[in-house]
C-alpha cells in the first residue's frame, strides 16, 4: 500500500514539468516556477511522503492535498496577466449610414452578398449590424473593430481598393447611390464592458441603442455608477449587457458620452426589466449615492434606439 500510495503522490507532485522544460514566456515561467517550488520544496517533499500522512489519508484526499496547494499559487500568478489580458484596446467604429428613400434593401443586399466578407478579408471584425424597429430615416447602423487606428486606415484603403468591391459597388448603384450619408463614431470599450465580440442567441433578440450625455466633469461619476452597480443590476433583471464605450473625438462627445448596448426578450420584457430596475432599492440608493455633487446627466441626456439585428449580422 505504501509504494502505491507514494507513487500516487509522486505522480501528481511531479505532474508539472521544471520550468526549462516548458517554452520560456513570462507568463508560463512564473506560474512553472512557482508551482514548482510550492511541491518540489523538501519541508513539502518531507510531509507528503511520511508513512503517517500516506496512511491517515485516502487517494482522493492525497489529490486533493497536493492538486488544491498548486492551484491556488497558479491563481495568484495567473492574475496579473488575466486582468492585462481582459483589457480591449481595439478601436471600435459605430457607422450610421442614411440609405436614400427606396435603398436600403438593396443596401442590404450589397453588405449581405459582398461587404461583410470583403471587411473580414482586409482585417476588420464584424460586431453587428441593426436596423431601428422604427426605422423612418432609412438606418443601417454597425460597429466594426480594428487593432488600432492605423490599422483601420489600412484596411479601409485596402477594402477601397478591392476590385471585388469596386465591381460590387459599380453594379449595386447603376440606378442611383444606394447612400446618402454616412456617420461615423470612433468609440474604445470602458473597462467594465464585457467582452465585445459577434455572438448569436437562441432567438432573435431585441437591441436597444443607449447615449447618455453628461453634464461637465460627470463622466468619471457614471462609468463608475455603471461599474460598481447599472451593469450588475442590469443582468439581475434580464437586460443583458452587450458593449459600453466612450467617445475618442471631441466631436463626438469625448469625456461627455456614454454608449451602450443591450439586448431585449422583447419589447414587453425590456418594459417590465426597466421597470423593475427603476423600483430596486439597490439602484434607487447608488444613483442618490452618485449624484450628491450634482446631477450626472444633462437635461434630456439619453437617447435610445431600439433596433433589429439584420439577417447577416453575426450579432443577434
Amino acid at each position: 500500500m505504501l509504494t502505491t500510495r507514494r507513487k500516487l503522490i509522486r505522480d501528481t507532485v511531479f505532474l508539472i514539468p521544471r520550468s526549462s522544460q516548458i517554452e520560456q514566456s513570462g507568463f508560463v515561467r512564473l506560474t512553472s516556477v512557482a508551482a514548482c517550488w510550492l511541491l518540489r520544496c523538501g519541508a513539502a517533499r518531507k510531509t507528503f511522503f511520511s508513512p503517517h500522512f500516506l496512511f491517515r489519508n485516502s487517494p482522493h484526499q492525497l489529490l486533493e492535498i497536493t492538486v488544491k496547494p498548486c492551484l491556488c499559487v497558479l491563481a495568484v500568478c495567473l492574475m496579473p496577466f488575466l486582468s492585462v489580458a481582459a483589457e480591449d484596446t481595439r478601436v471600435f467604429e459605430m457607422r450610421t449610414y442614411h440609405a436614400n428613400p427606396g435603398k436600403l434593401d438593396a443596401l442590404n443586399s450589397r453588405f449581405r452578398d459582398h461587404t461583410v466578407n470583403l471587411f473580414e478579408k482586409h482585417g476588420m471584425t464584424n460586431v453587428g449590424y441593426w436596423v431601428p424597429k422604427d426605422n423612418e430615416k432609412n438606418l443601417l447602423i454597425y460597429v466594426l473593430a480594428y487593432p488600432s487606428q492605423e490599422a483601420r486606415d489600412a484596411s479601409w484603403k485596402a477594402f477601397m481598393n478591392d476590385a471585388d468591391w469596386k465591381a460590387a459597388y459599380a453594379e449595386s448603384t447603376k440606378d442611383g447611390k444606394l447612400v446618402g450619408k454616412v456617420d461615423s463614431v470612433f468609440l474604445q470599450a470602458t473597462d467594465y464592458s464585457p467582452l465585445i465580440a459577434p455572438k448569436l442567441a437562441d432567438e432573435s433578440r431585441l437591441f436597444e441603442l443607449r447615449i447618455y450625455s453628461t453634464n461637465e466633469g460627470k463622466l468619471p461619476n457614471l462609468n463608475a455608477r455603471f461599474r460598481d452597480h447599472t451593469v450588475k443590476l442590469f443582468e439581475k433583471h434580464g437586460i443583458s449587457n452587450v458593449a459600453y464605450w466612450t467617445p475618442t473625438r471631441e466631436k463626438d462627445g469625448k469625456d461627455q458620452k456614454l454608449v451602450y448596448l443591450v439586448a431585449h426578450k422583447d419589447e414587453a420584457s425590456r418594459k417590465a426589466a426597466f421597470a423593475a430596475f427603476g423600483a430596486d432599492p439597490e439602484w434607487q440608493a447608488a444613483r442618490k449615492a452618485s449624484e450628491e455633487g450634482g446631477r450626472l446627466l444633462i437635461d434630456k441626456g439619453i437617447e435610445s434606439v431600439l433596433m433589429t439585428p439584420t439577417d447577416y449580422s453575426p450579432t443577434k
